[in-house]
């Protein structure tokens, strides 16, 4: 059994994204499952298609994408994803989509599958600020999150997926006014929640 956790490669003229850098803090395993990390291309497009590859050829129970929110002061596993591209900068490869359906003729938005309410709560167990998230925007993150939800409707074997996004870490805020959290409370935070969703998945 495995499932897959991925984070983004640094964009907007950072040096790091917090979203990888936690995913790389994950053992290799828990509770007996194997963990698969990914890291995927900030870009409209390829970053679908690379997890949805992955996702078709190894089969995992249980995808968590991972992305940075800056400005948020928690960690925020997300409720919902809407079937936009609306992008306010360009993503790595200077895409810079508006108001375009990620799916053409598909449902207008999915619900998370995984269970939000019970990895919230883990997170904060774990000592770490988190929250639910009724948005998780319309740039390359919600992207994922639409075409892994879409993709999980009906593929066979099913699997559980949604999205979880971070804040920044401390050391892209140095001499800036900006929320933050320590990268080892962003590390502890997210393995909490994916222990949650092997809880979940093994039940």
């Amino acid at each position: 059994m495995k499932i897959l956790v991925t984070g983004f490669a640094p964009f907007g003229g950072e040096d790091i994204n917090p979203s990888w850098e936690a995913v790389k803090c994950l053992p290799d395993e828990i509770d007996g499952v194997e963990i698969c990390r990914m890291e995927i291309p900030t870009e409209f497009g390829t970053s679908g298609d690379v997890v949805l590859d992955f996702v078709r050829r190894e089969k995992p129970c249980a995808v968590i994408p991972v992305g940075e929110a800056g400005g948020r002061k928690h960690i925020t596993p997300e409720r919902v994803a809407i079937n936009v591209d609306d992008a306010r900068i360009p993503d790595n490869s200077g895409q810079q989509p508006v108001d375009r359906p990620i799916v053409e003729g598909a449902r207008e938005a999915y619900f998370s599958t995984l269970p939000v309410r019970k990895m919230i709560a883990a997170i904060e167990d774990a000592g770490v600020p988190a929250q639910i998230s009724n948005s998780a925007g319309t740039y390359v993150c919600n992207h994922v999150m639409y075409r892994l939800l879409h993709e999980a409707n009906t593929a066979k074997p099913p699997f559980i997926t949604g999205f979880i996004h971070v804040p920044y870490c401390e050391e892209q805020v140095t001499g800036k006014n900006e929320p933050a959290l320590p990268m080892k409370d962003i590390c502890r935070g997210l393995e909490a929640a994916v222990r949650v969703v092997i809880k979940e998945i093994m039940e």
